[in-house]
């Protein structure tokens, strides 16, 4: 397993939907994070995109001196980048952190949102401009003089001053459930990604990503993006589910779904299928709770549970193909710690952490807290 966690370039909080413990998404902040990240030994971090978010390129490369071998998962958007101009920053970024560099490609789902940003193209369109994206993305980045002339999207003798570090292009991660996504991932992708859907129907999506792929004369690598709540004890784990949604009303998950029921992102809409908007049946699958997404657009499923359990149900999207896995919880921080106090030691993982750490002895104080 490869174990990713989630920098929150939005806000972070204790609870959902509410300011009571908000914490801004300062530098401060997300340094501690990512450092804390780093120190622990996951394998990186995704840092989001979007209208809510402080901009990805900007807080990841911010967190490059901060760091010493984190991975950072950035976003490339096509429609609002052109990819000669995106190309040029992520082999940027590649070379200054020491090729440290993977790109999630967003095509986006809020129509809403992408209006606001200037993009009036339908989903099947979006998803037409992003295959020629990356077609130029690619040559590019493999160091090619780039011709190209396509619906959406041409370029002419376009080429890369500084390429990336060995001329090879970052691994591409791409989540999404349409076909149309699917068969971009199949054709471009290295690792496709999924929401924390319950194991079947991820089983699902990877069989069809993968039957694919193979058309393609491709192999592809699997992903899912998901929340935790582990504490010692099953008993203490809902509780602090519970505890996350308790200023949740029905009148702000009504607003909140409002919203999130104008998508156009297929995976959004299995997310609100998960919970319909009701708050009285989110344990989904066995330790897969859905309240997250009470509120929250994108990833809306935790784990729930003690160590054994937790680290049991990850094992299970493993089995079915799973190898990265984009973790979260709130606050980000701490729960950075909890996730790789309770559960590194009962995962399949690379050690990664910092060689100090290891080495670190506490001793047992009787009487101590």
């Amino acid at each position: 397993m490869k174990i990713f966690w989630y920098i929150p370039a939005h806000k972070d909080s204790r609870y959902l939907g509410t300011e009571v413990g908000s914490r801004a998404a300062t530098h401060t902040y997300l340094s501690q994070i990512a450092q804390a990240v780093d120190y622990l030994g996951y394998e990186g971090v995704l840092v989001p995109t979007g209208k809510n978010c402080e901009d990805s390129w900007i807080i990841a490369a911010a967190l490059i001196p901060m760091t010493k071998r984190l991975r950072f998962i950035v976003a490339v958007r096509p429609g609002l980048m052109q990819p000669a101009i995106a190309a040029r920053m992520a082999a940027s970024f590649n070379r200054m952190s020491g090729n440290r560099l993977s790109v999630n490609v967003v095509a986006g789902g809020d129509p809403v949102e992408l209006a606001g940003e200037g993009v009036f193209l339908t989903h099947s369109e979006r998803y037409a401009l992003t295959d020629e994206f990356l077609h130029i993305w690619k040559s590019l980045m493999q160091g090619e003089n780039t011709n190209f002339e396509g619906k959406y999207l041409s370029i002419k003798e376009g080429q890369l001053a500084f390429p990336p570090i060995d001329n090879s292009c970052p691994p591409l991660l791409l989540g999404g459930s349409s076909p149309t996504s699917k068969k971009i991932a199949s054709e471009h992708i290295d690792t496709y990604l999924t929401w924390g859907e319950p194991p079947e129907k991820v089983a699902e999506k990877i069989e069809s990503v993968r039957a694919l792929a193979a058309a393609q004369g491709r192999k592809i690598k699997f992903g899912i993006r998901l929340h935790i709540i582990v504490r010692e004890t099953e008993t203490q784990a809902w509780q602090a589910a519970d505890q996350l949604i308790r200023y949740l009303n029905e009148d702000k998950i009504a607003a909140a779904q409002k919203i999130l029921s104008r998508t156009e992102s297929e995976g959004q809409r299995r997310m609100i299928a998960l919970h319909q908007g009701k708050r009285d049946a989110l344990e989904v699958s066995p330790n897969l709770w859905a309240g997250v997404g009470l509120v929250t657009g994108g990833a809306g499923t935790a784990l729930v549970g003690d160590p054994k359990t937790v680290a049991a149900r990850l094992q299970a999207y493993a089995d079915i193909g799973i190898e990265s896995f984009i973790l979260s919880g709130y606050p980000h921080l701490e729960e950075a710690y909890r996730v790789a106090d309770l559960l590194f030691p009962l995962l399949p993982i690379v050690d990664n952490s910092d060689p100090i750490l290891k080495q670190i002895k506490v001793p047992i104080i009787p009487g101590g807290w």
